[in-house]
């Protein structure tokens, strides 16, 4: 197994040496500002969905303390399609941490980089490792799926007991004198080499003692406990429009899209007709007896989003009658581009050639 664990790091160092040609902007970069938002911006998010965001926020926010004077609403409407917008509240809040406690100095200790808003172990190593040289392994779906299936291990990733066997075998495979070449090699090793579909084993320069390989367990390793439940939620939406102004709201509370706008929004259990919708009790709590008048109803449009999968529909009224909604605020058709929207709505904005960026 020592002799094993020397292969595999020697070799990945190697490959990334001689071999690996991945290209990113924030690839080899010191900067741990710019290390931590590339990787706040790659979470959940694809690297070719990822690298326009990270360049426009680096243009518009070059230093951390540029970040956290910003207003939250610039940031969020500069977030805008990337989704999970969690992530950049958190962004936020770790920015201005570290203008109010380090004085606007990112922190240069594991303890300290982990202890800010929105940072795990995974980010905080990477942070870590890239931009300090500090021995800590970076531990991403990536690297599960390298270790899983070079080591032959079936014990699940997201187990306690998994998690703690990983990141226990990540430690003792970093080379501490190159930590930061072996994280990026291991990473990228697993999102061109090591893929989760249609790996490249006969090209990948470890397949002499990968376990997974002998033993035709690629298709099967990682091993996952838990099976991904989608829930499928049906919203509809009215364009209100009063005037030459439309009725929109920022959405709050503990669910999807937090502190984005939206239009007036009925949620029904499954599919609604738009005649139906208009008809139905919710509508006229809305509206009570005001007269209205259909304008449009859009073609059905959908968002996959990871646990919940969003049917939207769109429906544009014109009332001549104020209705009194205090939950929703009216505002000038023209200037919905100064507001951040969920991808599903700027999309069917943008098929009315309104432009949001």
């Amino acid at each position: 197994m020592i002799s094993d664990r020397h292969f595999f790091t020697e070799k990945l160092l190697e490959w990334n040496r001689d071999t690996n040609t991945r290209n990113m902007p924030w690839k080899g970069e010191k900067n741990p500002y710019k290390i931590w938002l590339s990787e706040i911006i790659l979470q959940q998010t694809r690297v070719e969905q990822g690298w326009p965001y990270y360049e426009r926020f680096i243009q518009h926010y070059p230093t951390v303390k540029k970040l956290a004077a910003a207003p939250d609403e610039e940031v969020f409407r500069l977030w805008q399609g990337l989704g999970y917008y969690a992530r950049c509240k958190n962004m936020l809040a770790a920015a201005r941490q570290i203008t109010n406690i380090h004085q606007g100095k990112f922190p240069d200790q594991y303890d300290q980089i982990k202890a800010l808003k929105g940072i795990g172990p995974y980010t905080a190593a990477a942070i870590a490792s890239f931009a300090f040289h500090l021995p800590y392994a970076v531990l991403d779906g990536n690297v599960f799926r390298v270790l899983a299936r070079y080591f032959g291990i079936d014990t699940p990733i997201d187990s306690t007991a998994g998690k703690k066997q990983f990141d226990t075998l990540a430690q003792e495979l970093l080379p501490k004198a190159h930590s930061a070449e072996y994280n990026q090699s291991i990473m990228d090793f697993g999102a061109v080499v090591c893929k989760p579909q249609q790996p490249a084993c006969d090209d990948c320069p470890l397949r002499k003692k990968c376990v997974a390989r002998h033993q035709q367990l690629v298709s099967l390793l990682p091993v996952k406990t838990k099976k991904l439940q989608i829930k499928k939620r049906y919203f509809n939406y009215l364009l209100l429009h009063y005037k030459n102004d439309i009725f929109i709201r920022k959405r709050i509370g503990n669910d999807i899209w937090q502190n984005l706008h939206e239009f007036i929004l009925i949620e029904t259990p499954g599919p609604s007709d738009a005649t139906a919708l208009l008809a139905s009790t919710a509508f006229k709590t809305i509206l009570g007896n005001i007269p209205f008048e259909l304008e449009e109803v859009s073609a059905p449009l959908k968002q996959q989003l990871t646990h919940q999968t969003i049917h939207s529909q769109f429906i544009s009224l014109v009332v001549k009658q104020r209705p009194n909604l205090p939950d929703y605020m009216l505002v000038p058709g023209n200037s919905l581009h100064k507001y951040a929207f969920p991808k599903t709505i700027t999309t069917f904005l943008e098929s009315h050639h309104l432009q949001l960026f």
